[in-house]
């Protein structure tokens, strides 16, 4: 089993699922993993990955040419030294879609989609952006077609491609602790890095709401700083920067969630959702933007969270308002989004990989 990815060395979300995937078939089914990375250069793991798994890294660099020829001749040559008898690719990018014509050997391969396509197009994008991006997405919707399977996280992801080989397999829990957070604590917690996608612009707006009639309470914003983004400068104009705090990611993100009470997840447009499940098997009641793709299909509206028409950041700070105000109905919430989010543990969604490798194609 191979997979060939752009890196595993960092703190982002594909990485995270990466490890947890790639040990549980290592160390629980008994797989011979191995992962192929690019310019990694030694740096250490953000995550754990088991030790039965085997690195390989591939250095390319240059111009476009340089790099992509750099690329396949690398490519090639750790899947002659492996001989794989499934290739998994976790790469968003087009070069990514490629490799079933560059694989040099006779084995399975399937793609793994970790990303919606309205991540690539963003909002309100120009008619020339519009034009490029539909060009690209018909050319890799076209070579999609030559993998064995291709894999996405939603059911949402299913409507954005034109495919007979789809199949949908959510992303597993990271953890799942026996204890659960009290939902004492006058914190709401959010998780991300600071970009557009996430929100956080709005999530300030709605916690000037929420601050005026809560002022105890205090937001905590785990994620890569991005200074261009000013969130600190617009923390401060909305006068909620006493009550707002911007953290480095850290790896034991689980006792952030235990101590918190309320999770907000303030995305624009997601790929899945992963702080999602994360939160709730902490049993920590969240609300979200019902925005394209993965919250619909996490949270239950009303039962075990709240969605909220995405954007409407105003509505967002009621139903927060309303989950800090009923102490009853956020420890229902919570209690029954631990419950429910257990669909997604390692060992159910693992199983789900290997009952699809092994329905692949000899």
């Amino acid at each position: 089993m191979l997979y060939i990815t752009n890196g595993i060395h960092g703190a982002a979300g594909l990485e995270r699922v990466l490890s947890i995937k790639a040990s549980h078939l290592a160390d629980t089914f008994g797989y011979k993993v191995h992962i192929l990375t690019l310019n990694s250069f030694g740096q250490p793991l953000f995550y754990d990955f088991s030790s039965k798994i085997q690195l390989h890294d591939i250095q390319v660099s240059g111009n476009p040419i340089n790099y992509i020829k750099q690329y396949v001749s690398g490519v090639k040559k750790v899947i002659k030294e492996v001989q794989p008898d499934i290739i998994s690719v976790c790469d968003d990018g087009l070069k990514a879609f490629f490799l079933p014509k560059i694989n040099p050997i006779n084995c399975r391969i399937i793609y793994e989609r970790h990303v919606s396509k309205i991540i690539e197009l963003g909002i309100n994008p120009s008619f020339i952006q519009k034009a490029k991006v539909a060009i690209k997405f018909k050319l890799m919707n076209q070579l999609a077609k030559s993998f064995d399977r291709f894999v996405v996280l939603t059911n949402d992801n299913v409507a954005e491609w034109n495919l007979k080989n789809i199949a949908v397999i959510s992303n597993p829990l990271s953890f799942n602790p026996k204890e659960s957070s009290s939902l004492e604590a006058k914190k709401v917690i959010a998780v991300g890095r600071q970009n557009y996608q996430k929100g956080f612009d709005l999530l300030l707006q709605s916690w000037q709401i929420v601050n005026q009639k809560h002022p105890d309470w205090q937001l905590d914003i785990y994620g890569k700083f991005d200074k261009s983004l000013g969130l600190d400068k617009l923390a401060k104009e909305l006068n909620i920067d006493k009550s707002v705090f911007f953290h480095e990611p850290v790896k034991n993100i689980e006792q952030q969630y235990l101590a918190s009470s309320i999770y907000a997840l303030s995305s624009r447009y997601e790929g899945f959702g992963m702080v999602l499940i994360e939160a709730m098997v902490c049993g920590v009641p969240c609300v979200s933007f019902d925005c394209p793709c993965g919250p619909s299909d996490i949270i239950k509206n009303n039962e075990d969270g709240f969605l909220v028409k995405n954007g409407d950041y105003k509505d967002f700070a009621s139903k927060v308002n309303r989950l800090i105000e009923e102490d009853a109905l956020r420890k229902e919430m919570g209690n029954k989004a631990k419950q429910n989010v257990l669909r997604y543990l390692p060992e159910t969604i693992v199983k789900q990989w290997v009952n699809l490798f092994n329905d692949l194609p000899k």
